[in-house]
């Protein structure tokens, strides 16, 4: 494993824009603001990730007086310092193992010498092997039948460029046609709506990982950045509760918003105005919460380790009666 030794960078302030549709959640969408924070510039600050994994922290950091941009950055500062994350090859593992869509680059048969580029739907298989299923009409699957040599982009949040990104590189091969159904059913389960998969033009490929790149922050000048081997991308874990994230998640902002305001507020010590449960681990979840127009992008950790969906549950019980029991 190659790692820079950088600070692992924390999505700080965006503006929030809500486009509310009838009978659905909020969509978000964000982009970035100058507003009120002028005096921290760039728009990510840097937390160092050297922190003991076994140590837990759902407790409030000490208020102070929240009553300035500077106080509510040492806050989240604080804050996201001390909260428990998955170790970056678990994250990276698990992120595409949820992940559905990315970029495909490979190499132009056209335009010889030149890159291309195509949005493509894949999913990994046991081994994290991203599996597409692609027509033999499509460019890119002219290109990689040329030359196999490619790589697979994904954003964790493609909304937002300081979020975590990944570049898988490897080789692309046909999947052999007694392993066809396998890995059919893998491809499905995360695309069950994708009938094409049967026409007589589509085919499936695996993408053999060669090395995974990892960076977390744009335009910053520390990233947090580095990169794994295919022996140590494919030996790590996926984190079993991720699995769990869009139901808890959707269940969250459908009917307990304003529990995980309170959560987010007790946790940060910042009396923020809104937060959106965007997903969860084992180790705790993330938020994008709102305070005073602005957008914060939030780690909220778990007082342990949760072992299983009911221990979300449970858990997310605990902290909600630990906040009202501090009103």
């Amino acid at each position: 494993m190659k790692t820079l030794e950088a600070p692992w960078p924390i999505s700080l302030f965006s503006r929030i824009h809500v486009d509310k549709t009838p009978h659905s959640s909020p969509m978000l969408r964000f982009c970035h603001s100058t507003t009120r924070l002028s005096s921290f510039t760039p728009l990510s600050f840097t937390l160092r990730r050297q922190l003991p994994m076994a140590s837990f922290s759902a407790q409030a950091v000490s208020t102070g007086d929240v009553k300035s941009d500077a106080n509510v950055f040492e806050l989240i500062q604080k804050h996201q310092e001390a909260a428990a994350r998955l170790p970056p090859l678990e994250e990276i593992r698990t992120v595409l193992d949820r992940s559905v869509r990315g970029m495909l680059s490979t190499f132009s048969q056209k335009y010889e010498g030149y890159p291309s580029g195509s949005m493509v739907d894949f999913a990994c298989d046991a081994d994290g092997t991203p599996i597409l299923a692609v027509s033999s009409l499509a460019v890119h699957t002219k290109d990689l039948l040329a030359n196999p040599k490619c790589s697979l982009l994904v954003a964790r949040d493609p909304e937002d460029r300081t979020d975590l990104v990944i570049t898988l590189h490897g080789d692309a091969t046909s999947v052999a046609e007694k392993d066809k159904a396998a890995i059919r059913a893998v491809y499905l389960a995360k695309h069950p709506n994708a009938f094409w998969v049967d026409f007589g033009d589509f085919q499936f490929m695996r993408i053999e990982p060669k090395a995974v790149r990892y960076v977390s922050g744009v335009a910053t000048a520390l990233l947090g950045s580095g990169e794994f081997s295919k022996e140590e991308y494919q030996a790590a874990n996926v984190d079993p509760i991720a699995q769990f994230s869009k139901p808890v998640a959707s269940h969250m902002n459908r009917d307990h918003a304003e529990d995980t305001r309170i959560i987010v507020q007790h946790s940060t010590s910042i009396p923020v105005d809104s937060a959106y449960m965007l997903d969860l681990d084992s180790l705790g979840f993330n938020v994008k919460a709102g305070y005073q127009g602005n957008t914060f992008k939030l780690r909220i950790p778990f007082p342990r380790r949760a072992e299983d969906r009911k221990d979300v549950k449970i858990l997310i019980v605990e902290m909600l009666q630990a906040a009202n029991s501090h009103d």
